[in-house]
């Protein structure tokens, strides 16, 4: 954290939107967050990067960026709600990258001894969203899941928790090279593109979006559901006449923007790490001084899994 004079507010350190630096983005200064009675302060340790971070151009200049955090609680709820001081946690939160976050109790866990922060900064967005697509898709056991994209950060861990949900997991990617490691994960079958599935699936996890997308929805089965998570491709999905049009039960093409109240997921999701039934696959470490090489890495598709920076040295902590 950063003082200033006395008689001036505090402010911490931050990586913001600025479209004028190398990837949009620039370490600078933030007031110091003020906590509502229901929220706790973090000092934060680890930040995870996804996606969605990438698009600074449609961020106003300043906005602090990120959304998923470890670190440690600084400071009690008002209210008497949550973790007390001292506290390791995850988090899920608008902001989350910077030095002090200020979250409410209902979107954050403690983070068990056996895990490390730095995994459990990995897990609040590809987390939340791979176990509520799954679970919005229905039971698992004995049914076959699709997950295509499924090298990535949310890929990676809907392949492990639908295998422990007992589903037969079918995991596409890019390439050959961005399978490795996924059948070691749980997946029962390892394709690249759609090409190779010859046998129709109940529940397909999409991350790709475009013509994939549409593909997929074709390998449903009456009465399966796909889960529209991610769009990768950045191309159009373009349905024929009648493709959506099939005898039997109805398919479903659903949405996912379900990221409220997660604190009880998120509790799921780190137990999961503290038992040793999940990993958290980072990809990527670093300094959040390297947040550009981060980025760079992530978009040009050469992580697998999750990048994670680390905010706070194991010398502060």
């Amino acid at each position: 954290m950063t003082d200033v004079r006395e008689g001036e507010a505090m402010s911490v350190h931050a990586l913001v939107v600025d479209q004028d630096a190398p990837g949009g983005i620039r370490m600078g200064e933030v007031a110091d967050p003020q906590p509502q009675p229901h929220q706790v302060l973090i000092d934060v340790h680890h930040v995870a990067v996804n996606h969605g971070d990438l698009r600074t151009d449609v961020r106003p200049p300043g906005t602090v960026l990120g959304c998923d955090a470890s670190g440690m609680v600084a400071q009690a709820a008002a209210d008497g709600s949550g973790p007390a001081v001292g506290t390791r946690v995850v988090a899920f939160a608008a902001g989350a990258w910077a030095q002090r976050l200020a979250v409410s109790v209902d979107d954050l866990a403690e983070v068990p001894a056996s895990v490390d922060l730095a995994d459990a900064a990995a897990v609040p967005l590809a987390g939340i969203t791979a176990l509520r697509t799954l679970r919005a898709g229905g039971p698992l056991l004995g049914r076959r899941v699709l997950i295509t994209g499924a090298s990535g950060g949310v890929g990676r861990v809907a392949v492990q928790l639908a295998a422990l949900g007992g589903a037969h997991v079918v995991a596409s990617v890019g390439s050959a090279a961005r399978g490795e490691g996924l059948a070691k994960l749980g997946a029962h079958e390892v394709v690249v593109g759609l090409d190779d599935v010859d046998q129709p699936v109940d529940l397909v996890l999409d991350n790709v979006g475009g013509s994939q997308l549409v593909a997929a929805w074709n390998l449903l089965t009456p009465g399966g559901s796909l889960q529209s998570i991610g769009w990768a491709s950045g191309e159009p999905a373009v349905f024929p006449p009648y493709s959506t049009f099939a005898l039997g039960s109805a398919k479903t093409l659903s949405s996912f923007g379900d990221a409220a109240n997660v604190g009880a997921d998120l509790a799921i999701l780190v137990g999961l790490l503290g038992d040793g039934k999940l990993v958290a696959e980072v990809g990527w470490r670093g300094p959040w001084g390297r947040v550009t090489e981060a980025t760079a890495a992530l978009s040009g598709r050469r992580v697998a899994g999750k990048a994670v920076l680390d905010v706070k040295s194991h010398e502060d902590s």
